[in-house]
């Protein structure tokens, strides 16, 4: 008889899908909130990381939306909602995050050159806020993870474009799944590697701020490239 060890994801898996019966069964209905992480971990007995992956495999799906400072929600479940991947498909394989990577790359290339177009004064706040809290947080894992999504959420916003908006905070979600996945894989966590990635961000956001499409599609291009090296050489171990 084989053993397989039994991972936090798993238990993640488990609370993900005993949230999403209950919003599919009709228990929690669209635009009800759901429990603070905090009550979450508490209820559920484990660590919060936990429930935030919990939390993001039902964003992936689509059946939850959070707001920073307030929480998350439950969304109308709509027939295309409740077809995207189930959580339990998201198994990340080597070849699962590549794809991944490779349609953030799309994505996210073309999000920082119409941001450099389309950017507002109030999105340059934005990203001026979160990359004041990437700089406090240097090798705080889960400050540096929770900044660097929101960093690319804001990028997505300041296209002025709600579909391409959609589309990366589902991309977003997952890639944080695959990093995650790795268990070995601590980016954040390392202070040098941390630091690096703020300097990348900051070519990004100086790039839209001069309103420069060009060089904003370079640094992306740049700086998913770094992150993608790092994801390669953990899933070759």
């Amino acid at each position: 008889m084989e053993i397989q060890k039994i991972t936090p994801r798993k238990i993640s898996e488990a609370i993900a899908e005993q949230i999403k019966e209950q919003i599919v069964g009709g228990a929690l209905k669209p635009g009800d909130k759901l429990p603070s992480t905090k009550e979450l971990s508490e209820s559920y007995q484990v660590g919060r990381s936990t429930i935030r992956e919990a939390l993001s495999a039902l964003k992936a799906m689509g059946l939850v939306e959070s707001y920073q400072g307030e929480g998350s929600y439950v969304r109308s479940i709509e027939s295309q909602d409740v077809d995207l991947p189930e959580f339990n498909s998201l198994l990340m394989s080597r070849d699962t995050v590549m794809e991944l990577i490779e349609a953030r790359q799309a994505l996210e290339v073309s999000n920082a050159a119409l941001a450099a177009e389309k950017r507002t004064e109030e999105d340059l706040r934005r990203f001026e806020a979160v990359l004041k809290r990437m700089e406090e947080h240097l090798g705080d894992e889960e400050e540096g993870e929770r900044a660097d999504i929101e960093f690319h959420l804001v990028l997505a916003q300041a296209t002025h474009n709600s579909i391409m908006a959609r589309m990366i905070e589902s991309i977003s979600s997952q890639m944080q799944t695959a990093i995650r996945e790795t268990r070995r894989l601590q980016m954040y966590a390392n202070r040098t590697v941390s630091r690096q990635l703020l300097q990348e961000h900051q070519a990004v956001y100086e790039a839209i701020k001069r309103q420069d499409p060009r060089t904003a599609q370079d640094e992306m291009r740049r700086h998913l490239f770094h992150v993608e090296q790092v994801l390669i050489r953990y899933l070759n171990k």
